[in-house]
This record gives structure tokens, sequence and C-alpha cells, in this order.
């Protein structure tokens, strides 16, 4: 009698786990492709503005300096490195995540370089910050950098941060980093008017810094307009 009550009960234990097993499984294949459809969707979003982006840097480059106001730099940038910020968070660092940072550095580059040329050729006020950053766990000074700089964007609105992760691995932003000769042991690192600053830099002396570099540009501007004919 015993020995069939402990078969019952080893029988009941059995089943419980083995429903808990398959549970656990189910769960598990379940919020995977969830995860899987998440990302699926942001890629869809990041294609749509990537795309978006280019037209729009080669509409930009197009057009004469009567059409160009500030509003028509590529604003989508932010709410790409949005969607990308969460894909990071929420997604991890998958491989399809990888790719989709290369892609946004890339076109980090390429509105920088096209603004630059708007903001010379037109007389465009605007200001401009490299931002070069790595993991929380290698610098721990990057996140508070990080934090002043998005201060510092609200407070001029003129201003552009481009940021970008030093261990990203691609040939532009390896030249970038070969050009301005900045090394992972001075990170966080910034570039304004082609000047290197490397360690933390608080909002003061940043501030300080956007407003040379505006002053500067319209001394340049200036220039510029007594030299045309």
């Amino acid at each position: 009698m015993d020995n069939n009550i402990d078969w019952k009960k080893y029988l009941i234990v059995f089943l419980i786990t083995v429903g808990l097993f398959a549970s656990a499984s189910y769960l598990s294949n379940y919020f995977g492709s969830q995860k899987i459809n998440q990302l699926k969707a942001i890629q869809d979003k990041i294609a749509i503005d990537i795309l978006s982006s280019e037209t729009q840097f080669s509409l930009l480059s197009e057009l004469s300096c009567k059409n160009i106001s500030d509003s028509v730099f590529s604003d989508e940038l932010g709410e790409l490195g949005n969607k990308l910020e969460w894909s990071q968070k929420n997604l991890g660092a998958t491989d399809e995540v990888s790719y989709l940072k290369k892609y946004y550095s890339l076109l980090q580059i390429k509105d920088y370089l096209l603004a630059k040329k708007i903001s010379a050729r037109c007389g465009v006020k605007s200001a401009f910050i490299l931002y070069f950053y790595t993991t929380a766990a290698n610098c721990g000074l990057c996140e508070r950098e990080s934090l002043v700089l998005s201060s510092l964007r609200t407070e001029y609105p003129e201003l552009r941060v481009y940021s970008f992760d030093y261990s990203t691995d691609l040939s532009a932003v390896k030249s970038m980093l070969q050009i301005y000769k900045i090394k992972d042991t001075v990170l966080p690192a910034l570039v304004i008017d082609d000047d290197v600053l490397t360690g933390f830099h608080d909002i003061d002396e940043l501030s300080s810094r956007v407003r040379e570099s505006f002053k500067l540009q319209g001394t340049t501007s200036a220039g510029n307009n007594k030299t045309s004919p």
C-alpha cells in the first residue's frame, strides 16, 4: 500500500516537473519570438529613416543658400538615435543592432560633413561637437559627459553633437580616431573647432567653447561675405 502511494507521489512530482519545464520552454520561445519581432519592426522603421536621411542629404547638397534654413537639416538622425538606443537596451548587442549602429555612425559623419559645408557656404549659424565614448564599464565619466552634452543641446538649438562609440568596427570611425589622435585611454573625448578635449568637461566650460565657436563662425562668415562678388 505504501509503495503504491510513493509511486503515485513520484508520478505527480514528475508530471509537475515536466509541466513546469514545458511552460518555461514555451514562455522562453514566446518571448524570444516577441524579441525577434520587435527587432524586425525596429529594423523596418530604421531602414525608412536611413533612406529618408540619405535622400535628404542629396537634396540639401543641391539646394541654393536661399532655400537653406536651420530646420532643413536632418532631424531624423535624432529619432534614429533614439530607436537605436532603445534597441540596444531592450534587444541586446545582436548582430542586427551592431549593423544598424554602424550605419547610423556613417549617417552621422555624412550629416556632419554636409552641415559644415552648408554652414560655410551659406552662413547658417551652427556649432559642431564630435563626441567619442565607450561603455560605462570602461569609461566611468562617459555617462556624465553624455548628460552634459544633452543639456548643451537643449541650451543651444544650433549646436549639433555627433556621438561615436570608440569600439565601433568601422573604417570611417577609425579614420576619425586617427585624424584626431584619440586613444581609448583618454575617453571621453570631444572635438570642437578641431581642438581635442579629453576627459570630463563640465557644462560651463563647454558652453564657453560653444559660444566661442559661434563667434569664430560669425567672423568667418563676415569675411566670406566681404570677398563675395
